[in-house]
């Protein structure tokens, strides 16, 4: 298996497709959150939560920053924070440069780590104390931003915007 082709390819199409569906997302928008249900994030904290989704983990996984964490041991699910304290994107144009910004960060960390190390160095996740190669966990934060951008998916179809399959792979005409 080579990790880094692996990797960049799925960095390089889930991103595209990210952005493509950024692009559908109207600024005056940004407060909409689903009617029904609890604890739904806005589509603005939705955007900026893809900004860092996947690079910034990636991040973490090479370098062991993972920015200022919580005292002691917290549960995994004490790291998730309610939806309303996470922060929102203030433009659609903003969350697009700190999405590129950040698909930039995975792709060097990509490089940076190197093929033989994807699959050899084990690594462990701070929500997850298994090790696991860390060219795995990057995939697995592909796969993060991955679901999120199907959130963005489903949030655009009930805002009534006309979204289709295409667009939820990177494949809509522009």
């Amino acid at each position: 298996m080579n990790w880094t082709a692996l990797l960049t390819s799925e960095i390089e199409a889930h991103y595209r497709a990210t952005e493509g569906l950024m692009s559908l997302v109207d600024d005056d928008a940004l407060d909409w959150t689903p009617e029904s249900g609890s604890n739904w994030m806005t589509t603005g904290q939705l955007l900026m939560h893809l900004t860092n989704a996947c690079g910034f983990c990636c991040k973490g996984f090479a370098t062991g920053d993972w920015g200022p964490q919580p005292e002691g041991d917290p549960p995994p699910a004490d790291m998730l924070p309610p939806a309303d304290s996470m922060p929102s994107a203030e433009t659609v144009a903003q969350a697009k440069e700190l999405l590129a910004a950040d698909k930039a960060v995975a792709l060097q960390m990509v490089a940076d780590v190197g093929e033989e190390a994807l699959g050899t160095r084990m690594e462990t996740a701070p929500w997850n104390p298994t090790p696991r190669p860390i060219g795995y966990q990057f995939l697995e934060m592909v796969g993060h931003l991955t679901s999120h951008k199907g959130q963005l998916f489903y949030y655009l179809k009930l805002q009534g915007k006309p979204v289709n399959t295409m667009h939820l792979w990177g494949m809509a005409p522009e």
